[in-house]
């Protein structure tokens, strides 16, 4: 079971349509997919002519340590992408400001992750604005 980590907390998946995966899109198709899966070494301009029929994208996460997918999140908010956009995967608490700041609204974690780092570790992130480095060093 998945677990939907937002800035209210956890919820669960409330999104029922599926997904696909973006190497599943037919190229020369423009017909809009509701939901896409991208792997983190996707092209996010690959979807540039179908984002406006999107609803949500799902950014996998594969590693804690690979970052790839902050640049694919905000990429995305660049070409225009104003939908849904999930991270998924090997996100930790840590990393959750970080998400929010590049673009993601919500963050999709496991049950085993949710037991080691349990709400009240994600709730003290929620105030994404406030955790960056920048704001401390300039005090």
């Amino acid at each position: 079971m998945s677990i939907i980590v937002s800035d209210s907390g956890f919820a669960a998946d409330d999104w029922t349509q599926g997904f696909t995966a973006a190497a599943d899109l037919p190229a020369n198709d423009t017909a809009p997919a509701p939901a896409v899966d991208l792997a983190s070494d996707a092209d996010p301009a690959t979807l540039q002519n179908r984002l406006t029929g999107i609803a949500l994208i799902r950014v996998d996460f594969p590693s804690f340590a690979d970052g790839r997918g902050f640049t694919i999140a905000r990429r995305l908010r660049l070409l225009g992408f104003t939908g849904r956009l999930r991270a998924k995967g090997h996100v930790l608490a840590d990393q959750y400001a970080m998400a929010r700041r590049s673009g993601f609204d919500e963050v999709e974690i496991d049950d085993a992750l949710a037991t080691r780092q349990p709400e009240a570790q994600w709730r003290d992130r929620a105030n994404w604005t406030a955790h960056d480095y920048q704001s401390r060093l300039r005090a």
